[in-house]
């Protein structure tokens, strides 16, 4: 029997400055995880990971991390993608900074 479709958002780097982007509803990268569009049907997400990996000039290593709803917007599954929506760790600022 097959596993239950877990929701999901696009996630990838941006190309340029390297940080964690999320793709929205409205087709915008946003570093904010909780403005991700939170995917819930799996032939969507795939729609999506395809146009998403079709801005190569915008982003690098595009994929589907799994998420849930949370009160503010999507929230991360696994703590790798928790780790993710901090950011760089190997820099004192931005939004590792007052960690």
């Amino acid at each position: 029997m097959p596993r239950a479709f877990t929701p999901k958002v696009v996630t990838a780097n941006a190309l340029l400055e390297g940080d964690v982007v999320y793709l929205t509803a409205d087709d915008r990268w946003t570093r904010n995880h909780s403005e991700a569009e939170l995917i819930e049907d799996e032939a969507h997400a795939q729609i999506r990971l395809l146009d998403a990996e079709a801005r190569a000039g915008e982003i690098v290593g595009a994929y589907l991390a799994d998420a849930i709803p949370g009160p503010n917007g999507p929230e991360p599954v696994h703590f790798r993608e928790a780790f993710r929506t901090r950011g760089p760790s190997n820099y004192p600022h931005g939004k590792q900074e007052g960690v």
